[in-house]
């Protein structure tokens, strides 16, 4: 191979790489994942995309005085969400580069 077949390779590649990229981004939104706080009285159900699809919060928790407590468990609720997503996108883009050649110890932007 001389050196344009070998730049051509290399853009091809690429351009294949992006295309898998963007698959891979899309299919974040259609994974989802569910958050919980106060023993799964406060739910937050979200994609691996980190979009929040809805928020259940338990009749009991509904008491005025407990304001605090239960913004307290929604953010909780929000965050355990958050961290199942972030799992849930690394796992999929580890999926999608498994079989790239890349070098040891190289991220993928996310």
């Amino acid at each position: 191979m001389n050196m344009d077949e070998l730049m051509k390779a290399a853009q091809e590649a690429a351009a294949n790489i992006q295309n898998q990229m963007a698959g891979a981004q899309a299919n974040l939104d259609k994974i989802e994942v569910e958050g919980a706080a106060g023993g799964g009285l406060v739910t937050i159900r979200a994609t691996a995309k980190g979009r929040i699809l809805g928020v259940a919060i338990d009749d009991s928790l509904i008491v005025p005085s407990e304001k605090q407590m239960l913004e307290d468990l929604i953010a909780a609720a929000i965050n355990d969400a958050r961290a199942k997503a972030d799992a849930a996108g690394n796992e999929e883009m580890s999926k999608m580069s498994a079989g790239l050649p890349l070098p040891p110890g190289f991220k993928m932007p996310f």
